[in-house]
């Protein structure tokens, strides 16, 4: 059963750090592209960084230059470090693959992690 499971989330103040984890129960992890994506209050979900297969890097131009994605294969885990962080990346982050995992009719998503930035 597909299961992705997210943590590292809080309150920090502007300017700060948080890094971010996401386990994910899911075959075949290594030939799938993972992405973070994250969706703020009153806000449809959005992309914000994903790392291929192959190791290449993506990354919304809001978070670009503060933000980093990672993958460990033999982990199953992606990571984000996000530094210098801003108000605006307030939100609910969670991640999935890039396009994200579908079951039956619908995609899978975990319950994501909350970021919270104080100015």
């Amino acid at each position: 059963q597909v299961q992705l499971v997210e943590s590292g989330g809080g309150l920090v103040q502007a300017g700060g750090s948080l890094r971010l984890s996401c386990v994910a129960s899911v075959r075949f992890f290594s030939f799938k592209n993972m992405g973070w994506y994250r969706q703020a209050p009153g806000k449809q979900r959005e992309l914000v960084a994903s790392v291929g297969s192959g190791g290449s890097l993506d990354y919304a131009d809001s978070v670009k230059g503060r933000f980093t994605i990672s993958r460990n294969n033999p982990k199953n885990t992606v990571y984000l470090q996000m530094n210098s962080l801003k108000p605006e990346d307030t939100a609910n982050y969670y991640c999935n693959a890039n396009p994200p995992l579908r079951s039956g009719d619908g995609e899978v998503w975990g319950q994501g992690t909350v970021v919270t930035v104080s100015s």
